[in-house]
Parts: structure tokens; C-alpha cells; sequence
């Protein structure tokens, strides 16, 4: 069994407690750590997964070629009870991830007795007593600093949105261009999340909530401080952060991923701020993963404690010292999406960023408006070892969010900007299940607003949802084309919905350039689907050489959001010319052509059988759409059409005949006027 990792973990934290006065103060410590030197021979094997693991857990190491080790494997049972037949001594949390036991102790002699266990590594003070009354500094928002926010009642959807988002939550979704992926299907059904916070209150009975309850979407609760499965019982911080991430209350408030579903973990005790709340931390992480969870969402974040023996320094936050970074890295490795407040202490004497926001895995957020002017309290970076932090920026300036009333208020903190950071990339990840998280955070960055440039307040900057979404279509899509018979067959996958469209351009030997000669619409319904289709182009006087094509997909097809994505190219070669054919013999004969003054095109189908649901496109060069002409035609050579259109200008265009979406034929059409 592999203990090297495990004991680099033991021996960073050991140094961080042997600080000049820590063994001076540890016995007013009451929980402890027991860091443990192996697995043992316990009864799990990496031969048996499911024995430890939910089946999505495992499916999702085997989609992304994620190696089960030892990390996975749970603590010996042996080592367990022997902890726990020790007098005085309560377990309160266990990590297989570090391989480590929080206890509750205070009696000298038991701890001694531990630490005389042949496998224990060492035991060290990790917090004082529970704190049974409230801090008078409470680490998050308090709900009388969360202002009532005023939707118009007369607020409707806007652009042909899926959703009536409300008129302020709208303006959150529309800074990442995120609509676009609701309104394609992607509104996170079938991805689960970890939320990792200090209570959940009252999110069973809260109207953001109602969706989510009523259709069994919150999928399991643990409290790692009372160590039961009420959540909603205690702060509402991460109700608050839930609610941005899941709340569906037309024209008022719609989270960023509704359809999501969802796992509320209580890992942080507000009465207290000690490194136990990391390790509960890890443990929340650990039960995410084994759950089968696609990511985390974390707005909690570690630097000072109540006892400063613990507190760390600036150059700690370099992703491989503390506690929590070291469960958010392994989480990310274990394949998952990381999300964690920056922090906001921009203001403030520490100004940096906190950890587990200083992971090399993890996703830090910094908080903007929704104008995306940056939040004066959104921790600065990088991080301790000069990486950029934050990597990305959502809204935490005025962020929408449930109260404890009822009612819908704006709250302030990057607390919330990484649930909404968080929220649109579990529906981006929903319409690519392909591809990994680090294939996923590329994708975010790439499309943020700073890539080329980023800094220390927002990093890669705020996302564009629409195209990172380009993005990973373009990596997914694949293009072939072959030659047979003077007729190339060109296929290609991508991913789509029946509102979009295809261009099809190609170059033929003899061309400096590429043309439209096709422009096809999708066929993929109301939700993103994958798809392939193929398309016959028929080479008539061709000279023989390479003939190139690439296909483009056009996402948006209004004319004022217009964007097209080029997926994919391919060359064929033509090794022997392609002869001239009378056009008579083709199966779309057109006339006059070209054609010049008033009259109109006059079109000749030369198939014999019935057919139904034809269609003539006209396209201009780009591929822009002209006109379409729907039709059916009887039995025998169809004679008698006429194109009920016309260019307004002179140019050449493509004019294409189409039976049940299958190109059938195509030619181009002069016009001189």
C-alpha cells in the first residue's frame, strides 16, 4: 500500500502545529487529530470499489481514465475500534483520504494511550471545546445585512428566453451569456452537487426551494459537526449560496442551474473558527466523491483562527499546506469540478486569498457586479506561490438570494459568486459529459473576459458562457469527407438543437477560397443532442486535385446574436477529372439561369416518384439565408414549380433541393439585374 502521500500530508500539517509555542498550549486542546501510518489490513480492495464507492463515483473515474488507489480505500475498522475502545476518547470524523481520526478528548492519559498505538503516526491538538454560544464575530453575512430586493411584478421574459429569470437575477445569467445554454436544454438535470457550508436553514420549506423538494432533488444532508442528517436546523449561509445555484421562482428568481440535483453537507461550526472545520471539510469532500457528486461548491475559507497557534501565513497559501487544500486537490483529482470562494478580505489587513481558494485544482472566485465591476472586498491574488487566483469572477456584489423570511434580497460576498460560478458550469458540463473537469475549467477560461491578460482581482475574468460553450463543440466535433464517382460524401458530428444550422463550404482545386455550396438545419429537438449526419456533393467538372471542405454550425441563427462555429475541415483528392453532365439529367433543372429582369425562376424536379416535403433553399455565398420553398410533388417529372422568391441584389447563389432534411441536389443560381 502506497503511504508516501499520506505521510507528506502528515508531516506538512505536524510542522504547521509545531510552532515555537504549540506544544506549550496543546493541552487546552479538547479535539484531536490521530494521524495514522497505513490502511492496515483492512477488508476493502481496489479489486472492489462498489464495496466503498457509488456506482457514478466509479463510472466517473472510468470516464475520465481516473486510477481507483489508496487513497480510496476506507480505514481499517481494526484501527477504529481500537481508537474507540480507548476510555474518554469519541470519534468525531474520519478521512481515508488523509488517513486521519478526529476525536473528542480530555483526558491526558487516553490521548497518550492513542499515541502508544503501534499505528498511529501522531496525535495533535486540532480545536478547543464546542462552543455552545454564538460568536460575536459571525465569519458569514448576517440575514438584516441582506437587503430586500423589488422585482417588478410585470417582469416577463425576455429574447425568447426558456426561462422569466426576474428582471435583477436575469442581469447575473446575462453577464456569463449563460441564457444561451438554458435555453438549448442545459439547465443541469442529471448533474449533482456538493454544496460545503454552515447550514442549509429551512431550504425544506423556503419557496426558491419548492421545485427541488417537490421533485426529490436534494439527494442527500450530513452534518459533520452534530454528526446527524439535519441541515436545515442551523445557519442559513449555505441556504443563501444554494439558493443561487437552485431557486425557481418565475419572474422573481431563477438560480443558474434549477434542474440540478444535490448533496448539502454542514462542514463548518460559525460558533468557532478551528482547523477541525477543515477537516470536516475534507470529509464533506470525501463523502461528495463517494456519493457520486460532478462538483463542489464551497464558500467557506480558512486563514485566522481562535487560537492563533493555528493561524497561517500568506506564503501557506501555496495549495499544499493546509488541511482543506489538500482534500480540495484530491478532489479535484478524483475528477471533479472544484469550486471555493476567493475570499473577502480585499479590504481588509490579509487582503489575499484563503485557503482551499489557493488549490492548483481548485477554482477560486472573486465577486463582481453584475456590470462586472469588481467587488473592492474580493480577495486579491495570486496565491503564495505566485499562481493567478482568483481564476475566474461571478456576480457576489448585490447577488440575488432567498432569505430567511421568504422573501428575495441581495447580499454582498464572494461567498456568492461561487455558487453562481459554480451553478453555470454544472449546465456547460451537462452538454459535455465527454470531457473532464480540467477540460472544462480550459473551457471557462478561454471564454473569460481577461484570458489573454488576467490580474489579481478576477484572473481569466468573467466567463462567457455562449462561447465556452463554442469551444468545447468545436473540440468535439469531427468532420470526414471521401470520393467515390465524382460524389463526395461528407459527414460530421457535433451537438445541437433543431434551432440551429449547419454551413457546409468547400474549395475546389481551382479556388483561392472557400464557398457556401450548403446550409442544412439541425435536427437535434428542443435539447442539446448529439447528432451526425451526411451530405452528398456531387462534383460535376471538377478538375482533378484536392478539394477541401470544413463545417461550421450556426448556435444562435437571430440576426442580432448571430455566431457560428467553425467545427471542422477535411481534403479529399480527386484523382481523375469529373465530367460536365447535362443539367437536364440532374435531379433539379432550373431556368432561366442566369437570370436577368422580372421574371421569375422556373425549376424542374426530374424524379418520378411522389415526394413529399421537399424544400428549395436559396443561400447566398456566406450562407446566409435567402428564402425557402416547401412543397410536395405527384408522380412523374414535376414541371410546373416556381420559386415564389427572388434576390434583392445581383451575385451568385446556391439553391438547394432538400427531401426530409436530406440535400438532394444542388446548383448555382446567377443573377444579373
Amino acid at each position: 500500500m502506497n503511504t508516501k502521500k499520506i505521510l507528506s500530508i502528515q508531516a506538512i500539517f505536524l510542522l504547521l502545529m509545531l510552532l515555537s509555542n504549540y506544544n506549550r498550549v496543546s493541552a487546552q486542546f479538547t479535539r484531536h487529530i490521530v494521524w495514522l501510518k497505513n490502511k492496515g489490513n483492512n477488508t476493502y480492495a481496489l479489486s472492489n470499489p462498489s464495496a466503498y464507492l457509488s456506482l457514478r463515483s466509479i463510472d466517473r473515474r472510468t470516464r475520465y481514465t481516473i486510477t481507483i488507489d489508496s487513497s480510496d480505500l476506507p480505514i481499517s475498522s481494526t484501527y477504529l475500534t481500537q481508537i474507540r475502545n480507548v476510555a474518554g476518547v469519541t470519534i468525531l470524523n474520519v478521512s481515508k483520504w488523509l488517513n486521519a481520526v478526529c476525536i473528542q478528548c480530555a483526558d491526558p492519559t487516553a490521548l497518550q494511550t492513542i499515541q502508544n498505538l503501534p499505528f498511529v503516526q501522531q496525535v495533535a491538538g486540532l480545536a478547543a471545546r464546542p462552543s455552545t454560544t454564538e460568536k460575536t464575530k459571525d465569519k458569514f453575512i448576517r440575514d438584516e445585512d441582506i437587503l430586500p430586493l423589488y422585482n417588478s411584478p410585470t417582469f416577463t421574459r425576455l429574447n425568447g428566453d426558456f426561462y422569466n429569470y426576474g428582471s435583477t437575477a436575469s442581469l447575473e445569467i446575462k453577464l456569463h451569456r449563460a441564457e444561451f445554454l438554458h435555453n438549448i436544454g442545459l439547465r443541469g438535470a442529471g448533474m449533482q452537487v456538493a454544496v460545503l457550508d454552515g447550514g442549509f436553514y429551512n431550504y425544506n420549506t423556503l419557496p426558491a426551494f419548492d421545485s427541488i423538494n417537490r421533485n426529490g432533488q436534494v439527494l442527500s444532508t450530513w452534518d459533520f459537526v452534530a454528526r446527524n442528517q439535519f441541515v436545515q436546523d442551523d445557519h442559513p449561509h449555505g441556504m443563501q449560496c444554494l439558493s443561487t445555484i437552485a431557486a425557481n421562482i418565475p419572474g422573481q428568481f431563477i438560480g443558474k442551474a434549477p434542474q440540478a440535483s444535490f448533496h448539502l453537507f454542514r462542514t463548518e461550526d460559525v460558533n468557532s473558527e478551528y482547523p477541525i472545520e477543515e477537516f470536516n471539510w475534507v470529509c464533506g469532500a470525501e463523502r461528495a466523491d463517494s456519493a457520486g457528486a460532478d462538483l463542489i461548491s464551497s464558500s467557506l475559507g480558512y486563514f485566522d483562527f481562535d487560537n492563533p497557534v493555528f493561524n497561517y501565513t500568506y506564503q501557506q497559501m501555496n495549495g499544499r499546506t493546509t488541511i482543506s487544500v489538500k482534500g480540495a486537490d484530491l478532489a479535484a483529482k478524483k475528477g471533479m469540478l472544484v469550486f471555493n470562494s476567493a475570499g473577502n478580505e480585499g479590504n481588509g489587513a490579509w487582503r489575499y486569498i484563503i485557503t482551499p481558494a489557493d488549490g492548483d485544482s481548485v477554482v477560486a472566485v472573486g465577486a463582481v457586479n453584475s456590470a462586472g465591476a469588481v467587488a473592492s472586498f474580493s480577495s486579491y491574488g495570486p496565491s503564495g506561490d505566485g499562481r493567478i487566483k482568483p481564476e475566474l469572477a461571478s456576480v457576489g456584489v448585490a447577488a440575488v438570494v432567498q432569505n430567511t423570511s421568504g422573501g428575495i434580497g441581495a447580499a454582498n460576498g464572494t461567498s456568492f459568486a461561487c455558487p453562481n460560478m459554480a451553478g453555470i458550469a454544472t449546465c456547460l458540463w451537462q452538454g459535455f459529459p465527454e470531457f473532464n473537469n480540467m477540460k472544462l475549467l480550459d473551457a471557462l477560461k478561454r471564454s473569460a473576459s481577461r484570458y489573454t491578460t488576467p490580474n489579481d482581482r478576477i484572473g481569466y475574468g468573467i466567463p462567457d458562457l455562449k462561447n465556452a460553450f463554442a469551444f468545447l463543440l468545436a473540440d468535439y466535433a469531427t468532420t470526414t469527407a471521401s470520393i467515390s464517382n465524382c460524389e463526395t460524401t461528407l459527414s460530421w458530428k457535433s451537438k445541437d438543437v433543431s434551432s440551429m444550422q449547419y454551413i457546409i463550404e468547400r474549395k475546389l482545386p481551382s479556388e483561392t477560397a472557400y464557398r457556401t455550396i450548403a446550409q442544412p438545419s439541425a435536427t437535434g429537438g428542443t435539447q442539446l443532442t448529439n447528432k451526425t449526419y451526411s451530405y452528398i456533393d456531387r462534383l460535376q467538372g471538377v478538375a482533378a486535385g484536392q478539394i477541401q471542405y470544413r463545417v461550421s454550425q450556426v448556435i444562435d441563427t437571430n440576426l442580432a446574436t448571430r455566431q457560428i462555429v467553425l467545427l471542422d475541415s477535411s481534403i479529399s483528392s480527386l484523382t481523375t477529372p469529373c465530367a460536365n453532365t447535362d443539367d437536364i439529367a440532374s435531379i433539379l433543372w432550373i431556368y432561366p439561369n442566369p437570370l436577368t429582369g422580372s421574371s421569375k425562376e422556373k425549376f424542374i424536379i426530374n424524379i418520378t416518384e411522389p415526394k413529399q416535403n421537399l424544400v428549395i433553399t436559396c443561400h447566398d455565398v456566406t450562407g446566409r439565408l435567402i428564402g425557402q420553398y416547401p412543397f410536395s410533388k405527384p408522380a412523374g417529372i414535376y414541371t410546373n414549380g416556381e420559386l415564389p422568391f427572388k434576390p434583392t441584389s445581383s451575385g451568385v447563389y446556391i439553391l438547394t433541393l432538400w427531401s426530409d432534411n436530406v440535400k438532394l441536389d444542388s446548383k448555382e443560381w446567377v443573377i444579373n439585374y
